[in-house]
């Protein structure tokens, strides 16, 4: 075996213990940052689980695996009270979307984002627990806080 040879992250496809989903593959740069100093030692193969009512963070293809409660951060796709971060590399939270939306009708936060990738100052692979560019979730995020506005009562004439 050439161990210098590209892995195939999905050849392992062990479901997360927790749910039984299957977790998405996660850098253990990621996994060693948002942990506490050596939880990450173990995970081999770490995947990130999704499944928001999971109390599962990581877990790694030899059954181990690290929760919610372990993170170093709040963990907004897995919690349902406030705040609910979206965008760790610049701090956005869904409130944030949701006031804007309020405020002007429409959410300038994903061209924000998008300005701030396009000049090299993010660090998603290290701040968002997912490994991963916020903004899909962020987009997801406006898309579903516009759908939730209520638009003003007309009056009649």
């Amino acid at each position: 075996m050439d161990c210098c040879a590209p892995k195939d992250r999905d050849a392992a496809r062990v479901p997360c213990p927790g749910c039984g989903q299957l977790g998405q593959p996660v850098e253990g740069v990621t996994v060693e940052a948002i942990l506490p100093p050596g939880r990450a030692a173990g995970l081999l193969e770490p995947r990130f689980c999704r499944t928001r009512e999971c109390g599962v963070l990581y877990y790694g293809n030899d059954g181990r695996s690290a929760h919610k409660k372990d993170a170093s951060v709040r963990v907004g796709l897995k919690e349902s009270d406030a705040p609910l971060p979206v965008c760790y590399c610049f701090g956005f939270s869904r409130a944030d979307i949701e006031r804007e939306i309020a405020e002007t009708g429409g959410c300038t936060i994903a061209t924000n984002i998008t300005a701030e990738v396009k000049a090299g100052k993010c660090s998603c692979e290290i701040k968002n627990p997912a490994g991963v560019c916020c903004l899909g979730e962020v987009n997801r995020e406006i898309k579903d806080a516009m759908l939730r506005q209520v638009p003003p009562a007309r009056t009649g004439t």
